[in-house]
């Protein structure tokens, strides 16, 4: 069994696709860039600042799955220049202070509007 999670708190899907999906005991979200939730705008010039908004749309897509940060057990990161690494990693191990889940960073040729980050997860319910 599977429930798909809609939040306003998280940007719209710009595709074919949910915000999260709960399923048995665990929760999948899918990739977020930098989109304000509110605009559905673009936000952000470097990768701080959009590691910054994705972070910060995962957590309400969580918080609205009735999850925690806590409870991630796995991230992928899409970067689009690992020469950005230092700089992501530096905002995304605020969110991860304690026991932070296990994760791949990748870079990739191209990501949605052109972003500089993206994040998907898995946590535990």
């Amino acid at each position: 069994m599977k429930n798909i999670v809609l939040t306003d708190r998280g940007p719209k899907p710009i595709g074919p696709y949910s915000q999260a999906v709960k399923a048995n005991d665990f929760v999948f979200l899918s990739g977020q860039i930098a989109l304000d939730p509110k605009s559905g705008e673009f936000v952000g010039t470097d990768v701080r600042q959009q590691t910054e908004r994705v972070m910060e749309n995962l957590k309400a897509i969580l918080e609205a799955s009735g999850v925690p940060l806590s409870h991630v057990v796995k991230t992928t990161v899409f970067l689009k220049d690992m020469n950005d690494f230092v700089a992501m990693n530096e905002v995304y191990a605020r969110y991860f202070v304690l026991a932070p889940p296990a994760r791949s960073t990748v870079q990739a040729a191209r990501l949605p509007k052109d972003a500089l980050v993206e994040i998907d997860l898995i946590a535990v319910i």
